[in-house]
This record gives C-alpha cells, sequence and structure tokens, in this order.
C-alpha cells in the first residue's frame, strides 16, 4: 500500500486535473436527528461525479509507455466505471467497463455517453471483475483494479489530505466501504496527520467484506453478497487492504440498505444533493445509531458519489 509521502506526491500529480470539492455542515438538518456537528465533503461534485476520479487518473498518469495497447478495462459497481472511462476518453483510448447486473441503468448509460463499451455480467463485482480481467488479457488492454492497485488507493487518499484543511477540527471520520481502497488511502493520511482520530467504515449487511475478514483475523470470501447496493457489493477484499484497515482503522460498522436509502432521500430533499446509497452511508450509520459519538466529537464524512437512488427516480 502507498505511504503518506506517495499520496502527497499524488494529490500534487493530479490536482490539476480535479476539482477541490466542497464541505457541507449538517446543520437545521430535519430528519436526522444528529447530536454533533457533521461535515460531509461533496465528492459527488467530482469529475466523474465520485472520488474514484482521483486513482483512475493517478492511475492514468503514470501508465508506462505502452502499457495500454489495448486500451483500458475496469470491473466496477459503477463509479470507478465512470471514472476509468472519463480517463480513457481524455487519453484517447478505448475503454470497456464490466458492470454486474444490479449496477444502475442510468450509469451503464453514462458509460456509453463516454464512449465506454459497456458489458454487463454477473450477479456482483466480484463476477465482473474475473470476466473483466479475462477480457483485458484476451485484448492486451490494461486493468484498472478498483481497490488491489496502490497506484489508485494513493489517488483516493488525496481526499482525506483536502478534508483535514477543509474540517481541521474533525476528529471522527466515517468512511463507506466497497473494496476497501478508498479507506485504505484516507486511513493512511489520517494516521499521519490526525493520529487520535477515530476512523470507522461502514459496510452493506449484505456485503461485510473487510467486517467478517476482520472477525476472522484474516481474509476470508462471502459465501453470499445480498446487498442492492452495487458500489458496496465484494466479496473479497486484498490482502493488502485488508492489513491496512486491520492497522490503522478502529471499527467496521454494517448498516442496511434501507438506511443508506432513508438517507439519500434525506440529500435530495434536504440539500438538493443527488447521492447514490454509498454516499449516503455515513450519514446513514449516524442516523441509525450504529455509530455512537461523545457529545465531543466533530464528524467528517463523505457524499462520495453521484447518483439518483435518493430521487425516486
Amino acid at each position: 500500500m502507498p505511504s503518506f509521502d506517495d499520496i502527497v506526491a499524488a494529490r500534487a500529480l493530479i490536482a490539476p486535473r480535479l476539482r477541490q470539492t466542497p464541505v457541507l455542515r449538517l446543520d437545521h438538518c430535519r430528519g436526522a436527528d444528529l447530536a454533533n456537528p457533521v461535515h460531509l465533503k461533496l465528492e459527488c461534485l467530482q469529475v466523474s461525479g465520485s472520488f474514484k476520479i482521483r486513482g483512475a487518473t493517478h492511475r492514468a498518469m503514470t501508465l508506462p509507455e505502452g502499457a495500454a495497447p489495448g486500451g483500458l478495462v475496469a470491473a466496477s459497481g459503477g463509479n470507478h466505471g465512470l471514472a476509468t472511462a472519463y480517463v480513457a476518453r481524455e487519453a484517447g483510448l478505448p475503454a470497456t467497463i464490466f458492470l454486474p447486473e444490479t449496477a444502475s441503468p442510468i450509469k451503464a448509460e453514462k458509460l456509453r455517453r463516454l464512449g465506454a463499451e459497456v458489458v454487463q455480467t454477473g450477479r456482483f463485482w466480484d463476477e465482473a471483475h474475473e470476466a473483466a480481467t479475462a477480457h483485458a488479457e484476451r485484448i492486451g488492454a490494461f486493468y484498472v483494479h478498483p481497490f488491489a492497485d496502490p497506484v489508485i488507493v494513493a489517488g483516493q487518499g488525496t481526499v482525506a489530505l483536502e478534508m483535514v484543511e477543509q474540517i481541521p477540527d474533525a476528529d471522527t471520520y466515517i468512511v463507506a466501504i466497497g473494496g476497501g481502497g478508498l479507506i485504505a488511502g484516507m486511513s493512511t493520511v489520517l494516521r499521519k496527520m490526525k493520529p487520535d482520530a477515530r476512523i470507522i467504515g461502514v459496510e452493506p449487511v449484505g456485503s461485510p467484506t473487510l467486517r467478517s475478514s476482520l472477525d476472522a483475523g484474516h481474509v476470508v470470501r462471502l459465501p453470499e453478497v445480498t446487498t442492492r447496493v452495487a458500489t458496496m457489493a465484494c466479496g473479497r477484499t486484498h490482502e493488502d487492504i485488508f492489513e491496512t484497515v486491520r492497522d490503522l482503522v478502529d471499527e467496521v460498522v454494517l448498516i442496511e440498505d434501507d438506511a443508506m436509502q432513508s438517507a439519500a432521500e434525506l440529500l435530495w430533499f434536504e440539500f438538493g444533493l443527488a447521492a447514490d446509497l454509498s454516499a449516503a452511508a455515513s450519514l446513514a450509520a449516524l442516523m441509525t445509531g450504529g455509530v455512537t459519538l461523545p457529545p465531543e466529537a466533530v464528524v467528517a464524512g463523505l457524499v462520495c458519489g453521484a447518483g439518483t437512488d435518493g430521487l425516486g427516480a
């Protein structure tokens, strides 16, 4: 996994191509019943619609010459695919994105509008990943892994550098987990810059990838993935991600899909934010009491990806 210095260097490289997204403080938020100050960094307003563009941009900018004669290939629940398709278009490369059957049709259409070939296969990310890696090998493409790549993780970690600057009094960070690349990168930064911070991961009850591995003491493959949140549906993490989370993250909590749905609806109704379900995970963990906080805690979370889940669309 990348070091803190690797993440700082990644930020210097990719910053000119990205937005520094704003932070929203949830004051007077009806229906949330939040006792603590809560700040959400709006990565749903990021280039391509999510934080995933950070890792994808870093990967594209550091590819060796001639590494992708067949273009870029990715497997994704939606957001990583959009980021990969975006950087491929910018680089003049073809992109093929494999999505599970549960992925958002709207995100699949956005991929096509970015010029990517879209292949939908499998019930969740792991099955799409197997098909995508085989396809990349067949056509000589570069496979852009969403989390088992230190270059990608370094890019994702840059969001924490911005959060520390933008929310200097935050002492509790709540982060959605799919495969674990985001929380691995963020926790590497936070343990360096905020060593006493509390770092909490959030997973769906129907995809407890890191939580099950932490409970077992080693990486496990889930026997089934039942969450409908395609961007958080991962049956197995990577060993390096597991070790980073084990060493740096304080706890991983589980929440129901319906809790994320309610939080996404609240973000739309109260703030006009079109957030996908994973983007509502931080808020959902607070609203349901999945995370308990002392009264003096100051919370920082992410609205990590755009989507129509809260719009009734």
